[in-house]
């Protein structure tokens, strides 16, 4: 494993690179975007996943998008829009790697990362060579409507500056940038193969956003894991992993 860092606005985005590099061999590459309040480490084991497969896998923090993060950035300014900034920061950087295969780059993202890289990927088209969605946060529009973000309460027609998501405190801009969005126009464009896996008990992300969202993909292989909730864990984890292997094996 092996550290890099990158910038968006002049601030570090630091990541870990996954996988055997082999110099004058470019491998295809995973960018893999984790979840709200968190961090890299969400994705590390599909990172290792993707590694053992042939990849090189490149895991970072976004900035601002968690408690613990190796990346700069205040809570207070991250938003699903600054987050896809930071995403095509990354990817820019990746892109122009000599040990990567910039035709084969493909983004795997996990809740708000879902959505974060369903969004990237429909600016980027072509340029993205797969997508896989882990329960994507599509439902953070209709939240911030609500007055109600995860732990968050607030009066969304008279949005505070800054907003207590439990042990995080955010900004306005984080309910501004999506509050008038339609998630399913912001995702609609992308035309290459998708994984999206999606658990049936999940609190947080109803699968009725999974479910209307498929409907914008024209190659789209969609599994909802039975009794999985909002993250995947133990035999669903061992499960959305062996559907990431059958996936990748054939696109």
């Amino acid at each position: 494993m092996k550290s890099f860092r990158t910038y968006r606005d002049g601030l570090r985005i630091s990541g870990k690179i996954y996988g055997e590099i082999t110099p004058g061999k470019p491998k295809p590459a995973f960018i893999l975007c984790h979840g709200f309040m968190a961090n890299s480490s969400m994705c590390k084991g599909y990172a290792k996943l993707l590694a053992k497969l042939g990849y090189l896998a490149f895991t970072f923090d976004f900035c601002g998008g968690g408690l613990i993060s190796a990346s700069q950035g205040k809570t207070t300014e991250m938003s699903v829009m600054t987050e896809v900034k930071d995403l095509m920061s990354v990817f820019s950087y990746v892109s122009y790697m000599e040990y990567v295969d910039s035709d084969r780059i493909s983004l795997l993202g996990c809740s708000q990362g879902g959505f974060v890289c369903a969004i990237a990927a429909k600016q980027l088209k072509e340029k993205i060579h797969s997508l896989i969605l882990l329960y994507p946060a599509l439902c953070i529009p209709a939240d911030a409507r609500a007055g109600h973000m995860m732990f968050a309460r607030f009066d969304p027609h008279n949005i505070p500056d800054t907003i207590r998501c439990g042990p995080m405190k955010l900004g306005s801009v984080y309910v501004t940038d999506v509050i008038d969005m339609n998630p399913y126009r912001e995702i609609k464009g992308y035309e290459g193969p998708v994984l999206f896996l999606q658990g049936t008990e999940d609190n947080v992300v109803d699968p009725g956003y999974a479910r209307r969202a498929i409907r914008e993909y024209p190659d789209c292989t969609y599994h909802e894991i039975k009794g999985a909730g909002h993250m995947f864990r133990g035999e669903h984890d061992e499960l959305a992993k062996q559907y990431i292997r059958e996936f990748v094996s054939t696109h």
